[in-house]
């Protein structure tokens, strides 16, 4: 029996559709605003540490941006699973002291050396055997301490900009109670009309700009290497890798470590010559895509990770064009989308973590140490918080 066009075309518009839901595309973009405009001017000043030159910083977005959205995009559709990656923030911060006295080609010989450490502790897998001995509930744990502040700014900034949050605020509530998969946009887009109502948007500054790859020969300086190489893997992993394959765990995708890792690493062995200092999971900005705000199936979470990488390599192309773009908006407007739209995951995370009574304990050292900032060593509290709730709960099990 032959088909109809109707027949034909039913199929096709079910295929858009599930590739184009408002609330993929929503959350994809809500976790690179946040991850943009939160970091975003750290690499700025790491590039210009180093003596970057103009074309040579648009250069390091450009690498970053293509890597970040490849590497969404590719792991994502592999392993149908919400796997977001990220620059290291603290690793850009360490770069800003770290470069100081370096040049550009001594810095993309570090970048380049601490790729192959990524590479070779995502594919031996050794990474992913330490990851097994850490409890579900201290993940969970440490995934609510991670988000926290994020959850409390939104209240914090509401006595400065009363009509712009308030107004956010009780959208988000009435979306949640009537049209949940739709809360976070419609409340994104309130926003932004409140914030363009009350004249906070700056679009004046904004020039579009093409980015263009610079290719920056390497040179490999053995104290450089040491000096700053190894702490940049070191933060890369210990801040980065292990809160952000904590975060999957937390949310019940148990996607190997080794090949998420490992190809962030090959990722960095190919852009680090063009600016991408380096690449690895997210925590944060991935939590806004593994939400149910996202998609109430976990299973279909993946396409609103791809639809980050859709936007990171839209960034990548166009640099520090869209970059000035996020910097227009307020600080309020980006404070209150991210705290509201990972409300549902911060409750979810302690849900998780004090549900186990005989791990309850450890979990709350873990939430408390993670939730408190601390930082030694130049390693940020997420993997102290991990640590100190592992050694709780050793000392549990012994007494």
């Amino acid at each position: 029996m032959r088909k109809s066009w109707a027949d034909v075309a039913k199929p096709v518009g079910q295929g858009l559709s599930r590739w184009l839901a408002i609330s993929h595309i929503s959350a994809g973009f809500i976790a690179v605003l946040v991850g943009y405009t939160s970091s975003a001017a750290i690499v700025f000043q790491a590039a210009a540490t180093a003596g970057a030159t103009p074309a040579e910083i648009s250069s390091w977005m450009w690498a970053l941006g293509i890597g970040m959205g490849a590497t969404c995009i590719g792991l994502s559709l592999y392993f149908k699973t919400p796997v977001l990656t990220a620059w290291s923030t603290p690793g850009a911060a360490l770069l800003i002291t770290g470069l100081a006295g370096l040049s550009m080609s001594q810095a993309i010989g570090i970048f380049l050396f601490n790729s192959l450490l990524i590479t070779i502790a995502g594919f031996s897998g050794w990474f992913e055997k330490l990851m097994r001995y850490v409890p579900k509930s201290l993940a969970a744990a440490m995934l609510a301490g991670v988000l926290l502040r994020f959850g409390m700014d939104v209240f914090v900034v509401l006595p400065t900009q009363g009509v712009l949050v308030g107004m956010m605020i009780v959208c988000y509530l009435i979306g949640r109670r009537f049209f949940p998969l739709y809360a976070v946009p419609c409340t994104f887009v309130l926003g932004l009309l409140v914030a363009s109502a009350q004249g906070l948007l700056v679009f004046e500054s904004i020039s579009v700009q093409v980015a263009q790859p610079v290719f920056m020969a390497p040179t490999f300086v053995l104290s450089s290497l040491v000096g700053v190489g190894i702490p940049l893997f070191v933060v890369s992993m210990a801040s980065q890798n292990v809160p952000g394959l904590a975060v999957l765990r937390a949310n019940g995708y148990n996607t190997p470590a080794s090949p998420l890792v490992g190809w962030t690493g090959l990722t960095g062995l190919v852009l680090a010559p063009f600016g991408g200092f380096s690449f690895n999971l997210a925590a944060i900005t991935a939590a806004i895509c593994m939400s149910k705000d996202s998609d109430p199936d976990p299973k279909r979470r993946y396409l609103a990770a791809i639809w980050a990488g859709v936007f990171y390599l839209f960034i990548g192309v166009f640099g520090a064009t869209v970059v000035s773009i996020f910097a227009a908006f307020p600080r309020a407007l980006i404070v209150s989308i991210a705290g509201l739209a990972l409300l549902g995951t911060i409750g979810n995370g302690l849900a998780g973590a004090l549900h186990e009574e005989k791990e309850r304990e450890a979990a709350l050292i873990t939430f408390l140490v993670t939730a408190s900032g601390l930082s030694m060593f130049g390693i940020g509290s997420a993997f102290w918080g991990l640590l100190f709730g592992m050694a709780c709960a050793w000392i549990n099990r012994r007494a």
